[in-house]
């Protein structure tokens, strides 16, 4: 069984006092906290091969000590892992766990829950990568000469006023957008909903892509982004297609959706200082999600001081 593609009802191995824990947990973020499938498969998987590892061990989930979750880092570790492997693994026994404790599925009142307090090995997180300001226009400079192409400017340019996850640029609907206000109603991580405002530039190319929209109406009435074939523009035709623009513009980093996203979200932040607000717009539950971006935001700051302070600059005679 590849670790890649594991099912839970695969593991044939596990009894029930294992498998039936992580069917709830599963139910309940599909259902109650509506992850996407990927995410669900995710937690499924990594719980699923920790389970094998814990059934050597206990008898179930409830057996489960301490010392078996430092056994299973250390494990995890001999394989040569990365740490942020491992403390995605650990990161997910520690959510069944409060799953558990939250829904009273214990076997004592006063569960303790055996995988509190314990990390795995501390990891470098990479700096997002943004396209600086004048890269964004040079990508955006798209002729409207095509109905494809005024699309494609629409998509982006609405990612990129908006700071749109790629999910949520996919799944917008026409009553989503209200372009005589200038906003749009998004729908991010676990059904929460934002309302962002659209800027100018954006709500120009998605007029323009409304007037050709109906060209390729299909079965989906409803997606405000359509494909060639007549239905909901897919997320993986979506990458392809900035893809090709980025090459086309003469871009010279790789052009993918995300990176529209850091950098609508790094130039708001260079801008204002405001970091709560960027958090608002890009729909973070929590502030530690936003303040990778401060990091950029000091190379910035770091750039401007050593371009312009008299102290800071290097003599050229």
């Amino acid at each position: 069984m590849s670790e890649n593609t594991p099912n839970i009802s695969d593991l044939s191995d596990l009894s029930d006092n294992w498998r039936t824990p992580i069917t709830l947990f599963s139910d309940y973020l599909k259902f109650e906290r509506q992850y996407s499938a990927h995410t669900v498969n995710q937690y499924v998987s990594q719980l699923g091969f920790a389970a094998l590892y814990f059934n050597k061990l206990c008898d179930n989930w409830f057996t489960v000590q301490s010392e078996h979750i430092r056994r299973y880092s250390m494990a995890l570790r001999a394989k040569k892992l990365s740490g942020r492997t491992i403390s995605l693994k650990l990161s997910c026994i520690r959510s069944l766990y409060k799953f558990l404790k939250a829904k009273n599925i214990t076997e004592q009142a006063h569960y303790h829950n055996p995988a509190q307090g314990i990390k795995g090995p501390k990891f470098a997180r990479p700096l997002p990568k943004n396209l600086d300001v004048d890269q964004m226009a040079r990508l955006l400079e798209i002729p409207d000469d095509d109905p494809l192409a005024m699309r494609d400017k629409a998509m982006m340019e609405l990612m990129y006023s908006s700071g749109l996850r790629i999910s949520e640029l996919v799944g917008t609907n026409m009553q989503d957008i209200n372009t005589r206000s200038g906003e749009i109603l998004v729908r991010g991580k676990g059904a929460k909903e934002r309302l962002i405002p659209v800027g100018s530039k954006a709500l120009e190319a998605l007029k323009n892509w409304l007037a050709v929209r109906p060209l390729f109406m299909g079965s989906d009435e409803h997606a405000v982004f359509l494909s060639s074939k007549k239905n909901r523009i897919s997320v993986r035709q979506v990458r392809l297609r900035m893809q090709e623009w980025g090459i086309k513009q003469g871009i010279s980093s790789q052009v993918h959706p995300h990176k529209l996203r850091h950098s609508f979200a790094s130039h708001i932040l260079e801008s204002s200082g405001d970091l709560r607000a960027v958090q608002e717009l890009l729909g973070h539950s929590s502030l530690s999600a936003t303040q990778v971006y401060t990091h950029l935001d000091f190379q910035h700051l770091a750039k401007v001081y050593d371009n312009t302070h008299p102290r800071a600059k290097k003599r050229t005679d």
